[in-house]
């Protein structure tokens, strides 16, 4: 996963009493920022500070105490960073020399594993030598380096870095994985220590892991910043199954102690009891003693087939994962046609073993006695003879007949029989492959809820048979709905399309060589609506677009109408671009008025709004017919009337007409072609028939 923060805090120790500030960079500077004090959100107070400018965040606690000494995290999106605060009580701020002192009993720890031991030499060393060297590479005088250690054994790294050219003490933080801050988890398997050694003037940085167990194995990185510096070194640690007790192979340990001179190197255990060394002498005593302590044998002195023959059918699956038996159908076929020990036969003394076993790569001899020295035998190979080869030796030394195969390979896992004339001897031969190793381990991973989580390791041998297992319990090819299971040459997988908070835990991958275990953390996914749906006002035939805009660009969602998901046709659109969803209605019709919510997959959000459709009202007009006007006094009434100046005129007019006509009288004076209104305003006229006059003369 990419960190959203670009400066991370870094774990701090004050004094108590004092002021410690934490200080952090986002890459974005509209990212909200929380701060944590042992898993529980910091509000702000008197004693908790809390500023953001931009992309600068800081937290500043006030007036530390001892109860402050717990682990912070600061948390941005899916970024979770955790850190430090280490309060150190004034009287007690110079006392260096118990640390100092404190990893020189763990070099002389007798119980600790072989590479525990060459880890703490190396630190013992580092205080004898005169100078210590220089890495060439970034700011350490020494990087911590690989190690390996037994179940419930110490191991310590250590890494020193320069302090001559420094102002002040380098922050040095340990990770297991990608991203897991061991700062949180010191304690009962956990212990980080520094001192300072003034006369070098070189700062010692270590990680104790105390009775470690399966879990502890993988990837680690040790990270050293100053103020203008920064480096970092990988290392793994590999952590082995413990001894367990088992059965001491007394006819192998005789048959060594027959070696000329073998028993000068052998442990008291096989030594006569009058401290003879001659090799047929033997302390039973001491050899049933041995028995309960811890198993001596390799792998390579178990038989196979006895094994086979002895277990159940239920064991048969985990026994040819042990022993890397990769047909298991046919080494059972085969296991059934071992004959019994058949009667004396009169052409052999001695026959073959009904089977034997051999590692990849190394050779065998398979020899039988032959009653007549000078017998001659075939040798055959599945049934078909096998002919003399730079792999395949003949030898004939007495009375016996011995073929020796060189550099077995997986080819040579077969039956082979001696024939001396009618008679035969069989034998099956298991070719069993070298422990496969896991050569590049697990990481831990944290993602959010619908993540896909996709967990990879490297084993030695291409198409190698694993186990992946979650919290101890084998997950199997039945559980593919969840699962998949994936082979790409070396490389292994687990992959785990989409996460749910239940698939937290630990996650180990096995081989019958090795195991790497990683731990998945699942969160809830955080979503923040940035843009929400609003409602609509749309005629019709217009274009209707609901549009809304969260904080993941991967989140998916679905749209609905009226409660029922919205389905896109030719007139309705439904598109996901980065972070903007959105609902695209063309030629909207009176149907398309409906609530609309858009839901984000996998989050309790409904974004809602209303589409409401405009309705244009129009009225309809009758056409009006033109107006009808009657004069009834046209031709009928004189075009001259006199009358004496002095009196009174009436003129009665009949008019008609539909609508109700509006008169008009009109007054013309002849002389000037001037119209006279009634308030004796004067308008040029075209014709005298259109001159207006009020009705009174």
């Amino acid at each position: 996963l990419v960190s959203a923060f670009t400066k991370k805090p870094k774990t701090t120790e004050v004094t108590a009493g004092s002021t410690a500030v934490f200080e952090a960079e986002t890459e974005k500077a509209a990212i909200k920022v929380k701060w944590q004090r042992a898993g529980t959100e910091i509000t702000e107070s008197e004693k908790y500070v809390i500023k953001a400018e931009g992309n600068k965040h800081s937290l500043t606690i006030n007036n530390v105490g001892k109860e402050d000494d717990v682990t912070y995290a600061v948390i941005a999106g899916s970024s979770k960073v955790k850190f430090e605060l280490k309060v150190k009580e004034p009287e007690k701020s110079e006392t260096v020399t118990p640390v100092e002192a404190a990893p020189t009993p763990a070099a002389s720890e007798l119980p600790a594993p072989p590479v525990e031991s060459s880890q703490n030499t190396e630190v013992a060393s580092a205080g004898t030598q005169p100078e210590v060297p220089v890495d060439p590479i970034g700011i350490f005088v020494t990087r911590p380096q690989d190690g390996e250690v037994t179940v419930g054994g110490n191991i310590t790294f250590t890494a020193t870095v320069a302090g001559e050219s420094l102002l002040k003490k380098p922050s040095v933080k340990w990770f297991k994985g990608k991203w897991m801050d061991l700062g949180g988890k010191v304690g009962k398997h956990l212990q980080l220590r520094d001192n300072y050694d003034r006369n070098k003037k070189v700062y010692t940085f270590e990680m104790e892991i105390i009775e470690a167990n399966m879990t502890f194995a993988g990837g680690y990185r040790c990270e050293v910043s100053t103020k203008d510096k920064f480096d970092s070194s990988n290392f793994n640690l590999t952590v082995n199954e413990g001894p367990v007790p088992g059965d001491l192979d007394i006819r192998a340990a005789f048959r060594r102690m027959s070696l000329a001179g073998g028993a000068r190197r052998m442990t008291s255990a096989f030594l006569s009891t009058e401290g003879h060394e001659e090799g047929g002498e033997f302390n039973f005593s001491a050899l049933l003693k041995k028995r309960g302590e811890a198993k001596s044998e390799s792998q390579s002195d178990v038989d196979v087939w006895e094994i086979l023959r002895k277990a159940p059918p239920s064991e048969y699956e985990k026994i040819a994962f042990q022993y890397g038996i990769t047909d298991l159908r046919g080494m059972l076929k085969r296991l059934k046609r071992i004959k019994k020990e058949e009667k004396k036969s009169t052409a052999f003394l001695k026959k073959l073993d009904p089977a034997y076993q051999v590692d990849k790569g190394q050779k065998i001899k398979l020899v039988v006695e032959v009653a007549n020295p000078d017998a001659d035998v075939k040798w055959l190979k599945n049934g078909q003879e096998i002919q003399v080869s730079g792999r395949y030796i003949f030898e004939a030394v007495g009375n016996k007949r011995i073929l020796t195969i060189n550099h077995c390979s997986l080819a040579d896992d077969a039956a082979y029989e001696c024939v001396v004339g009618e008679e035969k001897s069989f034998t099956e031969l298991f070719v069993k492959e070298p422990p496969i190793l896991i050569t590049h381990p697990l990481e831990d991973q944290m993602v959010m809820v619908g993540e896909r989580v996709e967990f990879e390791c490297e084993v030695s041998e291409e198409g190698a048979t694993v186990k992946w297992e979650k919290d101890g319990i084998e997950l199997t090819r039945e559980e593919t709905f969840k699962y998949r299971f994936k082979k790409d040459g070396k490389k292994q997988y687990l992959i785990i399309n989409e996460s749910t908070r239940e698939d937290s835990g630990h996650y180990t991958v096995k081989t019958n060589g090795g195991a790497s275990v990683a731990e998945l953390i699942v969160q809830e996914k955080k979503l923040e609506v940035y843009q929400s749906i609003a409602d609509l006002t749309v005629k019709a035939r217009d274009q209707a677009v609901f549009k809304c805009e969260v904080s993941d660009e991967n989140v998916k969602g679905i749209w609905l109408k009226n409660g029922k998901e919205v389905v896109p046709d030719e007139r309705i659109k439904i598109s996901h671009i980065g972070r903007i969803h959105k609902l695209t209605i063309e030629d909207v019709t009176p149907g398309d008025e409906a609530d609309y919510s858009f839901i984000p997959q996998g989050f309790a959000y409904n974004l809602s709004a209303k589409l409401q459709f405009l309705e244009v009202k129009i009225d309809f007009v009758p056409r009006e017919e033109p107006p009808k006007i009657h004069l009834d006094c046209l031709g009928q009434s004189p075009d001259t009337i006199v009358v004496v100046a002095g009196n009174k005129l009436r003129l009665d007019v009949p008019i008609s007409g539909d609508p109700t006509p509006t008169v008009i009288w009109q007054k013309v004076n002849k002389k000037t072609d001037l119209v006279r209104s009634s308030d004796d305003s004067m308008t040029a006229s075209e014709n005298s028939s259109d001159l207006n006059t009020d009705s009174k003369v």
